[in-house]
């Protein structure tokens, strides 16, 4: 599988909050799945991809070394779908059809959440061990991104954007491709242990927050 990593820590570039919000659809805001893994059946995206689901009780489950913020999943629009085919180098013909999602995920040890240096000596990692991964249609690309994490304290770190996206020679193939990809990566994030031993793990608050939507 081709698998790379990239940052996005300019001034200028997004960052992510949690807990977030959008006013003008307040179904969209953030779900604490690791507190209420119930509250799967309120992402709308999960219910239609069951795939998607898979992965977010796996990264939200107590034993992961992440959980999540947000997510989306999509179709591949023509300019996407152009640059995918020639990062894997697939002609249009042969896999005219592409789909794809996004997850952020926060690191729940505390210290490596705030540090951007080991995040990017793990992702190093997980590129490396998704190379031999058999999935010609499928990439990984993961973003570091700068974040405001705000649930039992403030703290300022960095969160990982992983978008999964692939390619087939029709819209069935390439949700069925994204699932295989999306489902090893999330398999390799959780069979790593980035905390090294004992660590300061992120724990839900006693209020209700509201992770995935978005």
């Amino acid at each position: 599988m081709l698998a790379e990593w990239s940052a996005e820590c300019a001034a200028d570039d997004p960052v992510l909050v949690v807990p977030w919000s959008d006013p003008a659809d307040l179904t969209r805001r953030f779900i604490d799945l690791r507190e209420n893994p119930y509250d799967l059946d309120d992402v709308s995206e999960a219910a239609d991809h069951p795939a998607l689901l898979h992965a977010l009780r796996a990264l939200n489950a107590p034993r992961s070394p992440v959980f999540t913020a947000k997510c989306d999943v999509w179709p591949l629009g023509p300019d996407e779908l152009t640059q995918v085919q020639l990062l894997l180098d697939h002609p249009a013909h042969e896999a005219p059809a592409g789909f794809a999602s996004y997850l952020d995920l926060l690191w729940r040890d505390r210290s490596l959440f705030a540090s951007f240096h080991r995040q990017g000596q793990l992702l190093d990692r997980f590129t490396r061990l998704a190379a031999p991964l058999h999935y010609p249609y499928a990439l990984a690309e993961y973003v570091i991104r700068p974040a405001l994490l705000d649930l039992d304290g403030p703290q300022e770190g960095f969160a990982i954007s992983l978008y999964i996206k692939a390619l087939a020679h029709d819209p069935h193939a390439a949700e069925e491709n994204w699932a295989a990809a999306l489902a090893a990566i999330v398999a390799l994030i959780r069979s790593r242990d980035p905390q090294g031993g004992s660590a300061t793990i992120y724990k839900s608050p006693p209020r209700r927050a509201s992770s995935s939507i978005g």
